[in-house]
């Protein structure tokens, strides 16, 4: 089944799954705009797909002030973009047993790139997908969170909070827009063999990138998901914790959004 979606800002493009999923979009038939801070990765995707089919725009995320006006080059540049994949992450040790090691700085920069960004950024492009809603369109926000959403580890605690508070939000935004024609998609990724465990971002970690599922694993699996119109695609061990106990939570929630009468 191809992806119901033709034109896709992907944020965090340049590396990992970001990457991986503009390649499988790309090689599908969509259009991808390709966001992150790293211009010559981006730029290499251009040079090899060419610009009929990619579009590089390189941006921090994390400059908040920043995101309604990238928003707004975006949407008035591709007034057609249906589709918004959130996958922008960064992972850091975080030991409070050692108050010395905890640096509040990057306990903000974690949480602002993992979290806060991502709301900025749902914000800005939200009137254009309502608008488009209103004329019979059809659009989507995926959230790439992870399965420690669920089951967190203590090596990374502040990195687990910030996809737990994603997770939360999501569940929460897919019922504040229920009945629109904004599908909210959240994809659960197990540890993946990519560059978010090198020791250059995390020195406790050696050999991190063979930690976890083979990327080209695992975006066959996610992308399958994806592409078949689920709203919730957890892979691997992530589908244990969401088989285990995820489900009767969400179902838990559910009741208690119709003993609240429902709506936002």
């Amino acid at each position: 089944m191809p992806f119901p979606y033709k034109k896709v800002v992907v944020i965090g493009a340049s590396s990992g799954i970001g990457e991986a999923l503009v390649r499988r979009l790309i090689d599908d038939g969509s259009f991808v705009i390709a966001v992150a801070r790293r211009k010559e990765n981006l730029q290499k995707l251009v040079e090899e797909y060419g610009h009929e089919k990619i579009q590089a725009v390189p941006f921090d995320i994390t400059k908040l002030e920043s995101i309604p006006h990238f928003a707004e080059n975006i949407t008035s540049t591709h007034s057609d973009v249906d589709c918004i994949l959130f996958n922008s992450g960064i992972q850091r040790r975080t030991d409070f047993s050692d108050p010395d090691s905890i640096d509040i700085d990057t306990l903000n920069l974690e949480m602002t790139t993992n979290y806060i960004s991502h709301l900025a950024l749902t914000k800005a492009f939200l009137p254009l997908f309502q608008k488009k809603g209103k004329e019979g369109k059809e659009s989507a926000l995926i959230y790439v969170t992870s399965g420690l959403a669920m089951v967190p580890i203590t090596r990374c605690s502040n990195y687990c909070a910030s996809k737990a508070a994603t997770h939360q939000f999501v569940l929460c935004l897919r019922e504040q827009l229920k009945g629109s024609n904004i599908k909210v998609v959240e994809l659960f990724p197990p540890a993946v063999q990519t560059e978010l465990h090198d020791e250059k971002h995390q020195p406790d970690i050696k050999n991190g990138r063979q930690i976890g599922m083979p990327l080209d694993e695992f975006i066959d699996k996610a992308y399958a998901g994806l592409a078949s119109g689920k709203e919730q695609v957890p892979v691997g061990t992530a589908e244990k914790a969401f088989e285990a106990f995820e489900t009767k939570r969400q179902e838990i929630f559910a009741n208690m959004v119709k003993a609240m009468g429902g709506g936002p």
